[in-house]
């Protein structure tokens, strides 16, 4: 697995702890003195070469991953030819299993390094952040975890950790219920709110001082023919109670719908697509990069249709040797009065070439290319070269 889908082929909820780096468990796994409980350390750690056309800025994380919020749009000058070398991406996981009544009950805790923003000038040193912390007793899981509305087995694999735009990708506090079924399982959640809104007269959306009610989400996966499907399902209440718009303190319901496949093809190759539509993705689409709502001049919160996705090929020209070609879009149609600069629409491309030497070694390079348009017509793009290398434990 690669450095994004190391982790993403989690399930929230299992009996037993899976592999996070293709070595076999029982290879990292130990069992606790005087426990059933086993415990399984895990992680990777990732160096990663970047060269880009434009800067995003000095120290700017927009450097060192895709993130199209700091691709610059418009006719204002930025420097050019920006090289980074960065090893933020390492990561280190801890989880455990153990046997009881009711089931297996799991825990798993993951940070990398991508937390608070060091520096270039000394030493690089950067902020441990926590990306996963949730347990699990059968079916019921609390946590903080990857969304319920959208399946993370399906993310592309590439070797920019910023991935394409058009993907649904979010983590947060949730409480969850998952059922299986033959061929597939159904859950439920709900989800730490946050709204966050485009008011009038500012580029910049405002996050909302009060949220009233979770956000709900509903998913089904299974399995068809050669393939394998979820429909998301993500209902949410867009509130704003702000001294930014005071007049705005009612909120809206409005919701999304997800579909999500992972299609087998010749030998190990397969097809991974998204589709998302909705008046209510908002924060959902990678990385924040649509507002939840729109503020009307009279106060009121209004929503519009948005709708991402992406289509992605993986070819294996060799057991030990595979490509990726990505393609993703998202777009928005913002009401009327909606500020110029508020993000409407974008695209990226990736294409890669990964060469594992061995099952726990990640070599390779990657094309990336992404565009990004604002209201009011301003257009920006990225291109950039990166090359990475990761050692799995």
């Amino acid at each position: 697995m690669t450095a994004r889908q190391k982790v993403l082929a989690l399930p929230l909820l299992s009996a037993s702890l899976m592999s996070l780096s293709g070595i076999a468990e029982a290879d990292k796994s130990f069992k606790a003195p005087d426990s059933d409980t086993t415990i399984t350390l895990g992680g990777y750690v990732k160096a990663d070469a970047i060269w880009s056309d434009k800067s995003a800025g000095v120290d700017s994380v927009g450097d060192q991953q895709l993130n199209i919020n700091l691709v610059p749009v418009g006719p204002v000058q930025h420097k050019k030819d920006q090289v980074t070398f960065h090893a933020r991406q390492t990561r280190l996981s801890l989880g455990t299993s153990t046997p009881t009544s009711y089931g297996g009950m799991t825990t798993y805790i993951e940070g990398d390094f991508f937390g608070t923003d060091g520096n270039e000038s000394v030493t690089n040193s950067n902020g441990f952040r926590i990306r996963h912390a949730y347990g699990s007793l059968g079916n019921f899981s609390a946590g903080q975890y990857w969304t319920n509305f959208f399946n993370e087995q399906a993310y592309p694999e590439t070797l920019d950790f910023g991935g394409a735009v058009g993907e649904i990708f979010i983590r947060q506090a949730q409480v969850r219920w998952t059922q299986k079924f033959g061929g597939g399982d159904w859950s439920v959640s709900a989800e730490s709110p946050e709204s966050v809104v485009a008011v009038p007269g500012s580029a910049t959306p405002f996050r909302s001082d009060s949220d009233h009610a979770p956000d709900f989400t509903g998913r089904v996966k299974f399995a068809a023919g050669r393939g394998n499907y979820s429909l998301g399902m993500l209902g949410r209440n867009i509130h704003l109670d702000s001294a930014a718009a005071p007049a705005a303190t009612s909120g809206k319901w409005g919701g999304a719908i997800a579909f999500v496949g992972i299609v087998p093809t010749i030998g190990k190759d397969d097809v991974r697509f998204d589709l998302n539509v909705g008046n209510a993705i908002g924060r959902y689409q990678v990385p924040g990069f649509l507002p939840d709502g729109y503020v009307d001049a009279n106060g009121r919160v209004q929503l519009a249709r948005q709708e991402s996705g992406f289509i992605a090929y993986r070819h294996f020209w060799t057991p030990s040797l595979r490509s990726t070609l990505e393609l993703s879009a998202t777009g928005s149609r913002p009401p009327a009065g909606t500020a110029n600069g508020i993000n409407r629409a974008d695209h990226s491309q990736h294409l890669n070439l990964i060469w594992s030497p061995v099952s726990f070694v990640n070599v390779g390079g990657e094309l990336i290319h992404a565009d990004r348009t604002v209201v009011g017509g301003a257009r920006g793009s990225l291109n950039r070269v990166q090359f990475s290398a990761q050692y799995n434990f």
